[in-house]
């Protein structure tokens, strides 16, 4: 009936969509998920998914992705649209984090995950709606049962300095003071940052392949040289995330035979000069320039022919996004989405279903594994004799517990 439904109507499917596709295929438990306390996962079971995911009650599919946009906004962002970032699951237990821009800790935390195994982002270039919440990320994922290095991978620049190693060297400089009061209460791994930084001009280059995933990346055209779009393939599945680009030769090339093709989507020049109060000149180049404006978007979408599109980067509300499909729609009718935050995909290779995650806004993170708490530590941190001496002789804290 679904199925029916999108053809009629053009196989579009907007953002406020909630629907359900058949999906036959075996399910089997996230290989060595941490689960929170009180929820079970149970399978889908006939492709009955329910309107809404709500996090970790769904096993996923042991040949199923799940993407999950927990920013689709602009840099000045609102509370219901954050800076950048996608989630994605897979049946094998993989997870990955397509850039982690400011505000996107808030809704990855909100879907209570298991951060033991949330170890990897990969960065489109180095703007802070890309990579602003990295630095969350690092203290709060070690915080939360991460026991090992986090692993960034990211473009290098058209000079060093514009390269992912300085991005990550001059961050972690600027947080020292924080790394040094955690490590000894936290475990030693955690607190370390590996880099990967390749090469941002090589075309369809591997940048990660392990456990039968592959991860590709490409030049992107933004504002400077440094901008890449990858894709991730894994099981007979494609998912691509464009980062911000200008409409180019190297996305039309790589992201063929995507199943889920992402790439920004941004406000046409009007609404653009409308938002942010510029004239219709600067607009018109920010738009069409150095981002994808709507009928852009279209067109590259009717020519790749993706099972979905998926386009992010707007603001938010009901007349920009009426002037994002109006012009959307002039020059493509195949299957769409526009995303909004915890916007939840499952992909299988015989059906797409689109849903909204519901969470709790005052929800905790999961309890920490064994292996976390048994990880090595070195000697808690504390201030000098200086600063010690400056306690209140007239409290007396309660005495330590016995080991």
């Amino acid at each position: 009936m679904i199925k029916v439904i999108l053809k009629k109507l053009g196989a579009l499917v907007p953002a406020c969509f909630i629907g359900v596709l058949a999906v036959q295929g075996t399910w089997a438990a996230t290989p060595g998920d941490n689960m929170p306390l009180g929820r079970k996962a149970v399978a889908i079971v006939d492709g009955q998914y329910p309107a809404s995911y709500f996090p970790n009650t769904e096993l996923l599919g042991a040949d199923e992705m799940r993407i999950t946009a927990l920013g689709t906004g602009m840099p000045n962002q609102t509370k219901r649209a954050v800076s950048i970032s996608y989630f994605v699951e897979l049946g094998n237990g993989d997870k990955f984090l397509f850039d982690i821009g400011s505000g996107a800790m808030g809704n990855l935390f909100s879907l209570r995950p298991d951060f033991s195994k949330i170890d990897k982002v990969f960065a489109s270039h180095l703007h802070v709606d890309h990579v602003g919440d990295f630095m969350g990320l690092h203290i709060g994922s070690w915080l939360s049962g991460r026991y090992t290095p986090i692993h960034f991978y990211g473009p290098s620049g058209s000079t060093p300095e514009l390269g992912s190693k300085t991005f990550i060297k001059g961050m972690k400089m600027a947080y020292q003071w924080d790394i040094a009061t955690r490590s000894g209460a936290l475990p030693d791994a955690g607190g370390e940052i590996v880099v990967h930084e390749f090469d941002y001009t090589e075309k369809n280059q591997v940048v990660y392949q392990e456990n039968d995933v592959t991860i590709r990346a490409w030049p992107a055209i933004h504002s400077l040289d440094g901008s890449v779009s990858y894709s991730l393939e894994w099981n007979g599945l494609k998912y691509v995330f464009g980062g911000d680009t200008y409409p180019n030769k190297w996305y039309m090339k790589y992201a063929q035979g995507a199943d889920i093709a992402s790439h920004e989507l941004f406000l046409p020049p009007k609404a653009l000069a409308a938002y942010f109060g510029w004239d219709l000149g600067q607009a018109t180049y920010v738009s069409t320039r150095i981002h994808t404006e709507p009928q852009a978007f279209g067109k590259v979408m009717a020519t790749l022919k993706p099972r979905m599109a998926v386009g992010y980067h707007s603001v938010q509300s009901p007349e920009n996004n009426a002037a994002i499909m109006d012009e959307v729609l002039k020059v493509y009718d195949g299957p769409l989405t526009v995303a909004r935050d915890l916007m939840v995909i499952n992909v299988t290779k015989d059906d797409i279903v689109v849903r909204m995650a519901t969470v709790d806004e005052y929800v905790l993170p999961p309890n920490v594994t064994d292996a976390y708490k048994k990880a090595p530590r070195t000697n808690k941190k504390s201030p000098s004799k200086l600063i010690v001496a400056g306690k209140w002789k007239e409290y007396t804290p309660p005495p330590m517990p016995e080991k």
